[in-house]
């Protein structure tokens, strides 16, 4: 509760996180929300002092662009009411610059060093692991049999499978985001909206209209978006339920699987979607979840303690997490799990063909 004084001058009464500052983890988003009194009023959102023009609820979620922002920067609410207009803004510290990161794919592993080149293992028949000379990467994406990596530049580069145009990225620009699907690739514009090409039997691809977009993330033949206001959206084959997301909201983080789609909500548990043949989206008991990744037919959730959670198909052993710890990132892929150590190190369970 801000102070009596704050009530009578402006309008907001009470914010949401009021930790200070507010600390974010790699992959992890925060969902910011303020109560004003007396109603009806207006909002304006500023992220590192720009306004960004589709948030104009009372809530805003927002995913940290560690390519865009330095480590510390602001975000502020601008509320106009009754009683004139009044403002909160949050410190933010970004622990996750220059991060590491791993991404499972169908049947290799891509791994973000944190001098910006790439290392990959497994299956190579498409060229999908040739990215030993990728420079000044910061995040990369493993999709079915091809990569993709985010330039810091803002550019992209990918390698593989491109039988449906999936790695003809070479002429996007101004992207801060990239999700590598089953055979199709997204891409998030700095301005909120976002690009796709590839395989577009379903609709996938279909993205040119989103608007006020903070995450993307491209499934076997779907393709999620989380906006900024917490709902999310999506496109593409739907054949399971996987694209009924259109109810969700207060979501922080997404993950689109081959048949499910996953988010994490601002309180940290847990919602799902889709295909649940093998209990991919039994996951409405967890709690305490910073960072999810939706896979073939499983589920992980990296937990606040560093440690992990799945459920799902297990054929393979690509659930056996239970005994990990100081984890700061997930991915899951196919019939794989990786996951990465707070040491930079990388664990990984399932199939190893």
């Amino acid at each position: 509760m801000l102070s009596v004084v704050a009530l009578l001058s402006g309008c907001i009464i009470s914010t949401t996180p009021k930790d200070y500052p507010v600390v974010l983890l790699p992959g992890q988003a925060q969902t910011f929300t303020i109560s004003v009194f007396p109603q009806p009023a207006k909002y304006a959102w500023y992220v590192g002092g720009n306004v960004v023009p589709d948030a104009t609820g009372n809530s805003f979620s927002y995913m940290i662009d560690d390519v865009l922002l330095p480590s510390d920067f602001t975000i502020e609410v601008r509320a106009t009411g009754l009683l004139g207009t009044d403002k909160y803004t949050w410190n933010v510290h970004y622990v996750g610059t220059n991060k590491l990161q791993v991404s499972a794919g169908a049947d290799h592993t891509v791994g973000l060093k944190s001098d910006g080149t790439v290392v990959a293992v497994g299956y190579n028949g498409y060229g999908q692991c040739n990215v030993s000379d990728w420079t000044d990467i910061t995040q990369v994406s493993a999709g079915y049999y091809h990569t993709v990596g985010l330039k810091s530049d803002n550019t992209v580069v990918a390698m593989g499978d491109n039988d449906w145009g999936q790695c003809n990225v070479s002429g996007w620009t101004g992207i801060t985001q990239v999700s590598a699907g089953g055979s199709h690739t997204v891409g998030l514009k700095s301005d909120g909206t976002v690009v796709a090409v590839g395989k577009d039997n379903y609709g996938e691809c279909n993205v040119s209209d989103w608007t006020g977009i903070t995450q993307v993330s491209a499934g076997g033949e779907h393709t999620v978006g989380l906006k900024s206001d917490g709902t999310v959206v999506a496109v593409g084959d739907n054949w399971a339920g996987q694209c009924n997301v259109n109810g969700w909201t207060g979501i922080t983080q997404v993950s689109a699987g081959a048949g499910h789609t996953v988010g994490l909500k601002s309180d940290n548990t847990v919602v799902a979607v889709g295909r649940n043949y093998f209990g991919q989206c039994n996951v409405s008991d967890w709690t305490g979840i910073t960072q999810v990744s939706a896979g073939g037919e499983h589920t992980v959730g990296l937990k606040s303690d560093g440690t992990v959670v799945a459920v799902g198909k297990d054929n393979y052993g690509e659930c056996n997490v239970s005994g990990w710890t100081g984890i700061t990132q997930v991915s899951a892929g196919y019939g794989h799990t990786v996951g990465l150590r707070s040491d930079g190190t990388v664990v990984a369970v399932g199939y190893n063909g």
